[in-house]
């Protein structure tokens, strides 16, 4: 078990023992409204954690995706939770998701991006630095392969793998400022090839 996983079997036990005991001072003897209530919670705490198992399946088919407007070639980016957009690009035929930034001036993989496409980010060499909204992070120069979103593919690009915490990948400027307009209207991004 890892130290994330553990983690959070940490703090669901401690709920649960803090939820148990509560009940137990509320019922005071009176054993029958106690397993009522027991069973409630417990069903509560299934439920949530059946949930939330259940999220990494339908999310993606509650979430609004990415398309492209096949006469035009544009490709448009529903606005996503928090207010951001975000765009799915493979990069040599794997899947990445981004967070467009048009704050960032090039494509910034998470380590964990990074390994996924091959890149060993323990072997890099973090000599760049990067001035962020967190503060200066180390980054390291990558060269990406065949990126491609929608009709435009970019046989090869520099992007920086950042040695910080990230959440996502950042899609920046070297990259969006291949499509001819970038538009926002309304909830939707509009890339123009």
């Amino acid at each position: 078990m890892d130290g994330d996983a553990f983690a959070r079997v940490t703090y669901l036990v401690l709920i649960a023992v803090a939820v148990g005991g509560a009940l137990i001072a509320q019922s005071r003897g009176n054993w029958g409204k106690l397993a009522q209530q027991a069973s409630i919670w417990g069903l509560i705490f299934i439920g949530v954690i059946a949930g939330y198992g259940l999220w990494s399946d339908i999310g993606p088919q509650l979430l609004p995706r990415q398309e492209v407007v096949s006469n035009t070639g544009q490709i448009v980016l529903p606005r996503g939770p928090g207010g951001h957009f975000y765009a799915t690009v493979k990069i040599d035929g794997t899947p990445v998701q981004f967070v467009v930034d048009t704050g960032a001036t090039s494509i910034v993989l998470t380590k964990t991006d990074a390994q996924r496409l091959g890149l060993r980010p323990g072997n890099l060499s973090y000599i760049g630095v990067a001035d962020t909204a967190n503060g200066m992070v180390r980054t390291a120069h990558v060269t990406l392969h065949d990126v491609q979103l929608g009709g435009l593919t970019v046989p090869s690009m520099g992007a920086s793998v950042n040695d910080g915490q990230m959440d996502m990948s950042l899609l920046g400027m070297t990259f969006l400022k291949r499509f001819s307009k970038l538009e926002i209207a309304g909830n939707k991004m509009v890339l123009t090839p």
